[in-house]
């Protein structure tokens, strides 16, 4: 039996590629427990910035909320050292790589630092909503770069061509469709870090007021839902090679439209539907910026006509 074995640079770009998803699930988490930290009202539970009550680790007044705080900035640290070491691969290995990695990858590294600032200034200005909301779109700019980066490494070099029957408007202005409706989920996602940071839900369901923020929010969602299961069908139907991400587009949404409801049926009062609620945000945008980036990548999988 001969053994099959990888040339350098295919072993190489799989190895980054390899990095790429699991930085691209710490991203994901640390949205997560990002959502945790302010569901728990902990964001100032460690009142210093970068230690924690002037330590790596703050034993003797570790409670839930220091933990996750303090647990916040550990998997963020994690995350800015394993995009330092795929920014500083990617630029080695540049002339073995897609021509896109290297840029992907050097912008993930500007924006990593740039959370980093927005994080020490929601601790130091004691979470200003603006500063916690761009913290958190920062955070899910990084989630859809990380994935697009993945999908281009990913992508092999070479793919047959499938035979094309039609080329119609949908097919030649499809990745724009694509883009126009990620940017739609991420202004939504823009609209619940506004609405979350002033804590408008609960003071709405409370007091009746900034319910102007939870309609508005509402509202933003049917569109957006409606355009992500739209794009879903159709790529499902004439979009071979992009199936599985669209089903699981339409999985996101649907799911992220049951949670808000949920979360609002239970007056907020369940902080695990909340955060998945986030959490389930940035899965979707990290399916949109994969499904955008392979609708881009592989012009060889065209709708073919089933006339």
């Amino acid at each position: 039996m001969t053994a099959i074995t990888f040339s350098p640079p295919i072993g190489r770009r799989r190895a980054l590629a390899a990095l790429n998803v699991h930085l691209l699930a710490a991203l994901i988490a640390l949205v997560g427990i990002g959502g945790a930290t302010r569901v728990m009202e902990a964001g100032l539970a460690c009142p210093d910035w970068p230690l924690c009550y002037g330590s790596l680790l703050p034993g003797r007044q570790m409670n839930l909320q220091v933990f996750l705080e303090w647990f916040h900035r550990l998997d963020a640290f994690v995350v800015g050292v394993g995009l330092l070491v795929q920014a500083s691969l990617s630029a080695w290995w540049r002339h073995e790589l897609p021509r896109a990695v290297p840029w992907l990858s050097g912008a993930a590294l500007l924006l990593v630092a740039v959370q980093g600032g927005l994080g020490a200034l929601t601790v130091t200005l004691l979470l200003p909503f603006s500063v916690v909301t761009a913290h958190l779109i920062t955070a899910l700019l990084l989630v859809a770069l990380l994935s697009a980066c993945t999908q281009v490494l990913l992508e092999p070099s070479t793919s047959p061509m499938a035979p094309v029957q039609s080329r119609g408007a949908v097919y030649r202005l499809w990745p724009a469709l694509i883009g126009v409706v990620a940017l739609l989920a991420l202004g939504q996602c823009l609209l619940g870090g506004l609405m979350a940071t002033q804590w408008a839900a609960g003071r709405c369901l409370s007091s009746g007021e900034g319910c102007g923020w939870l309609l508005a929010h509402r509202l933003g969602a049917r569109p957006v839902a409606v355009a992500v299961l739209l794009a879903a069908a159709w790529a499902l139907w004439r979009r071979q090679s992009e199936r599985v991400l669209a089903a699981l587009a339409a999985f996101a949404v649907i799911a992220q439209v049951a949670l808000g409801v949920l979360s609002l049926r239970l007056t907020l009062a369940v902080p695990a539907v909340t955060v998945a609620h986030q959490l389930t945000a940035a899965f979707l945008v990290a399916v949109l910026a994969a499904w955008l980036s392979r609708s881009l990548l592989e012009p060889a999988h065209l709708e073919v006509s089933r006339g």
